[in-house]
C-alpha cells in the first residue's frame, strides 16, 4: 500500500456558512466515527492531529502574512494520511470524509 495526504479545506470565514452549534456537534461526531474507522480498518497511516485555522503565508520576497489562504476562503483545517493501493482506492477512501458534509474539499497527493 501507499501513502496518501488528505489535505482538508472548507470556507471557515464566510458567517451564512458555519453550521450551528448542534449542527458541529453532530458533524465532529462524523469525525470521530470516520477516523476510528479508517484506524480499525488499517488505513490510517499516521495519528490524527488537528491544525488551527489561521497559520501564516511566507511569500518569495519573505514577507509573512496572517492566514493560511491567501486570497480565498477556504482555509486548510486538517490533513491525515491514510493508506491505499491507488489514487482510486484514495479517492473513494476521501469521499466519506466529514468535511464534504459542510461543502468543502479534500485534496489528494500520494507519496513518491
Amino acid at each position: 500500500m501507499k501513502e496518501f495526504l488528505l489535505v482538508f479545506r472548507r470556507d471557515y470565514r464566510t458567517k451564512e456558512l458555519q453550521p450551528t452549534t448542534e449542527q458541529m456537534n453532530k458533524h465532529l461526531k462524523h469525525w470521530r466515527d470516520w477516523y476510528i474507522s479508517l484506524a480499525a480498518e488499517g488505513k490510517l497511516a499516521m495519528p490524527i492531529q488537528r491544525w488551527d485555522p489561521e497559520g501564516r503565508v511566507l511569500r518569495q520576497n519573505l514577507t509573512v502574512a496572517n492566514g493560511s489562504y491567501a486570497e480565498v476562503k477556504e482555509s486548510i483545517r486538517g490533513i491525515i494520511i491514510i493508506k491505499a493501493n491507488d489514487y482510486d482506492h484514495a479517492v473513494a477512501i476521501a469521499q466519506r470524509a466529514p468535511v464534504l458534509e459542510l461543502g468543502g474539499t479534500v485534496e489528494i497527493r500520494m507519496a513518491v
